[in-house]
């Protein structure tokens, strides 16, 4: 790789870096500040929506890429209407992703409806620019592909990316694994300009993570869930790898079934104990995250799960998930 692209990611890293420390104290100094729920005394004191920092930044690295792909390398080959149209549905989604965290979770957020309406519309710019190919598993979808299966796509990525959340370092830990995965498919499958953008993406959230890690000084919120998932439907769709990447989603898809189990009302934090730990909230298990509790305290000599345990696990049936995809979906 170019060292003017690796720029581009260290510029990403940096950019929110260095930005977050402003917007955590902004935050306190507005009073955009959310309780830690998996902490016993619950306080309220950790920043909110530190998502939009990491957008913003890893928006920054791309567009200097596109900056290099013109002016240094002369590029023509359309790739910079490709990108601008991805980081366009990105921004909008987080918008989305802003609103829904101003309007605050606890009294509802936006509705169902309003969600899914604002983030179909997000996915406009790639409709516009008909992204991707229109073949997919052996069929041509034709006019149906940008027009149904792009909205389609950028919606069941963004809202099933925002179920499984809730953990100190849980949503950062999962973007920077699943965006690493998507970004060596879309290298070995000739798309190295994705993998530029995949690298921005994974550099901002390892800047956050700094941050958001646990205690966690600083939350995401949905404006980084959304836009996390949205760019990761963008660079399947673009990449034309939807097929793998689908596969990738599964602990997505499985975590919106045991939330479809409860309603679509049980949240996915733990029952705090005073020493730190968590217990099961429900006596069900309506998330992946309740499922990781109820293992660890069958397999842990001390009985006691903590949240990094719980995070943990969950990405250790993320990586196993993604080596699977490779074995069944990419030719070495």
């Amino acid at each position: 790789m170019e060292p003017l692209i690796v720029m581009t990611v260290f510029l990403s890293f940096f950019c929110t870096y260095l930005t977050l420390p402003f917007w955590i104290k902004k935050a306190k100094q507005i009073g955009l500040l959310w309780e830690d729920m998996n902490k016993p005394r619950r306080e309220k004191n950790v920043a909110g929506s530190g998502g939009i920092i990491v957008v913003i930044g890893a928006i920054i690295g791309i567009f200097m890429y596109i900056a290099i792909q013109a002016f240094y390398f002369k590029s023509s080959d359309g790739i910079s209407i490709q990108l601008f149209a991805m980081t366009s549905t990105i921004l909008l989604v987080a918008g989305v992703g802003l609103i829904d965290d101003l309007f605050g979770w606890k009294k509802g957020g936006l509705s169902k409806r309003s969600r899914i309406i604002l983030v179909m519309l997000s996915a406009i710019p790639l409709m516009i620019i008909n992204a991707g190919e229109s073949t997919m598993l052996g069929m041509d979808f034709g006019i149906l592909f940008p027009l149904v299966i792009i909205p389609l796509g950028v919606v069941g990525a963004t809202t099933t990316f925002n179920f499984l959340a809730g953990f100190n370092g849980l949503e950062a830990r999962q973007g920077i694994i699943l965006l690493s995965a998507i970004g060596i498919v879309t290298y070995l499958t000739g798309n190295s300009w994705l993998t530029v953008v995949a690298l921005c993406l994974v550099a901002s959230l390892l800047a956050f993570y700094i941050f958001n890690a646990n205690p966690a000084k600083v939350f995401p919120g949905d404006t980084l869930t959304y836009a996390i998932g949205a760019s990761f439907a963008c660079i399947a769709i673009l990449g034309n790898v939807e097929k793998i990447a689908i596969f990738f989603f599964i602990p997505y898809l499985l975590e919106t079934i045991l939330k479809l189990r409860g309603g679509l009302k049980k949240q996915s934090f733990g029952k705090p104990n005073e020493d730190g730990s968590l217990e099961m909230p429900y006596e069900k298990i309506y998330g992946l995250e309740h499922l990781a509790i109820y293992i660890l305290k069958k397999i842990k000599p001390s009985k006691k799960v903590y949240e990094n345990d719980v995070v943990s696990l969950i990405n250790l049936f993320q990586i196993i998930i993604i080596i699977i995809g490779f074995v069944l979906f990419i030719k070495f």
